[in-house]
């Protein structure tokens, strides 16, 4: 298929290049023009022949309603607009009321994967008519992992950021779990070697996972976790899913407490936190704030 893609950032080009891979013609726009294929969005829709699938992959909130307002303007009855971003739910009826005035489908996609996706695949959850997902499907086919599983069509508009939502907010509680264990295990002086504890825990256990084989990852190449700083960002979608859990009347102690436990990390270096940043950054490529206090390997500790 032909497909615009807005956005080549850290996601977006490697979707651009997992989509060409699969021989989809790919015509992609971002503000950086050393890695846009055009200089604007006009440019990019002029490019395109009908029926036009463009997938917006830029940050959630502001921007992204200013990109699919601009789309509106620039796209015609029976092309489609998928948002990627980590939008919230509540925004998708809002942008599919949108560019229904002009007769424009609408699809909402939860990404996943980060900065592996390109190799290994995303996992995909979309909501939307079932019409306007099937014009998008070679593209889903195409960026999902091989095998049986990694997309669904989650339901109406909203429901692909709500599952997304709610899969980052059990990702908060499972890597907070991976984080306490490491603190308590660095506390005491019973075990001789931490990282061959999480290592040996890849294979056979219960709790084997890729998040574990990425904090192993981490810990070979910084025994210790000496080089980051216990601060732990969050992105949003924590917030959404507790705030969701309020609204439902849903019981949510373990994922709220992960989210309060980042907001924690901000006010005291906790090594918890040392490893949660450290999983961020391996699977998404998210930034760690330096640790100024660590010694550096080619310099002595005063």
């Amino acid at each position: 298929m032909e497909i615009g893609l807005v956005g080549l950032g850290k996601m977006g080009a490697n979707m651009r290049e997992r989509l060409r891979a699969a021989d989809h013609t790919v015509v992609g726009y971002d503000r950086n023009p050393e890695v846009s294929d055009v200089d604007s969005l006009e440019a990019m829709v002029a490019q395109m022949s009908r029926p036009r699938v463009v997938w917006v992959m830029v940050p959630a909130g502001g921007l992204t309603r200013a990109v699919i307002a601009e789309l509106a303007t620039l796209l015609d009855e029976g092309d489609v607009v998928v948002d990627g971003g980590n939008s919230r739910w509540t925004d998708d009826v809002t942008s599919a009321h949108t560019l229904a005035e002009r007769g424009i489908g609408f699809v909402d996609c939860g990404v996943s994967g980060g900065v592996w996706g390109r190799t290994n695949g995303y996992a995909l959850m979309c909501g939307g008519k079932a019409e306007d997902v099937a014009k998008v499907q070679p593209a889903f086919d195409a960026l999902k992992p091989d095998g049986e599983f990694g997309f669904v069509h989650a339901g109406k508009v909203g429901a692909g950021h709500f599952a997304k939502m709610v899969h980052n907010g059990i990702e908060y509680g499972v890597m907070q779990a991976y984080a306490e264990g490491y603190e308590l295990l660095e506390a005491t002086d019973i075990v001789d070697n931490v990282t061959d504890v999480f290592r040996s825990w890849r294979e056979g256990t219960v709790i084997r996972s890729w998040l574990l084989d990425l904090l192993v990852s981490a810990l070979e190449e910084d025994q210790g976790l000496e080089k980051i700083k216990g601060y732990a960002d969050d992105s949003g979608e924590g917030r959404w899913t507790v705030e969701a859990a309020i609204d439902n009347a849903v019981p949510m102690p373990a994922i709220a407490a992960a989210l309060f436990a980042r907001f924690a990390s901000r006010q005291d270096d906790s090594p918890a936190m040392k490893a949660i940043a450290a999983m961020r950054n391996q699977f998404g490529g998210h930034a760690v704030h330096p640790d100024a206090h660590a010694v550096r390997p080619d310099t002595e500790a005063p």
